[in-house]
């Protein structure tokens, strides 16, 4: 299967997975409901959370139908990002990105919006009215919002996320992607106080690993 032929960036993974399920505000198409409204309105305040001007870092744990599993702490600020894995770490400063393979001893750079990073980034397009929402009182579990893809839609399938009652912070996500169910639990969430220096490559700590610039490629 396409992705299971590159599990080495469960990340990256992450990273699409939130980028795509946290949009931004789009207009309601007039045959919305009064629910699917209210659940747009949720995923709206939750994504200024996450990915507002102000920055958040979380700490997540995935699981790919129990074949690949992962965790990490994650930082956004704008168009900045950097996680930490046991084995991956990245920095990307908003015009370059570093990737490291803490195993191979590789520090890999990339434009930070290259396409190249990741083959399968087609995989995650997503329209937000593509989708039908919904959201239930799940009672101590959290609102549960759930996203059905229309009759055609390729992608993300299903999506069922989770989001604390009080705060609306992300509690966890779980996605169908063709066949298969990713989850996603979120813990130690917090948003804003994110300092612009924590997406500065640290190229002291890596002087003595293999350089690859993949950048304009």
């Amino acid at each position: 299967m396409y992705l299971m032929r590159r599990p080495t960036r469960p990340s990256t993974l992450l990273i699409l997975l939130l980028t795509a399920l946290l949009l931004g505000s789009h207009t309601a198409d007039a045959q919305e409901t009064a629910n699917s409204r209210q659940a747009r309105r949720m995923f709206d305040h939750t994504y200024q959370m996450v990915f507002g001007p102000q920055g958040s870092t979380l700490r997540y744990d995935v699981n790919i139908i129990g074949i690949l599993k992962t965790n990490g702490t994650i930082w956004y600020k704008g168009k900045k990002s950097k996680f930490l894995e046991p084995r991956h770490c990245s920095w990307n400063d908003g015009v370059k990105d570093y990737w490291v393979d803490q195993k191979k001893k590789t520090v890999t750079l990339y434009d930070a919006d290259s396409p190249n990073k990741d083959k399968y980034m087609s995989k995650f397009a997503f329209n937000p009215n593509n989708y039908t929402y919904y959201v239930v009182d799940g009672k101590k579990e959290g609102y549960i919002i759930t996203l059905e893809a229309k009759k055609g839609v390729k992608g993300i399938k299903h999506v069922k996320a989770v989001i604390d009652k009080t705060t609306r912070a992300p509690i966890s996500l779980k996605i169908k992607l063709l066949w298969f169910w990713t989850t996603i639990k979120i813990s130690n969430f917090r948003s804003g106080s994110i300092s612009d220096d924590i997406f500065t490559f640290p190229a002291e700590k890596y002087k003595n690993y293999t350089f690859i610039d993949q950048r304009g490629k």
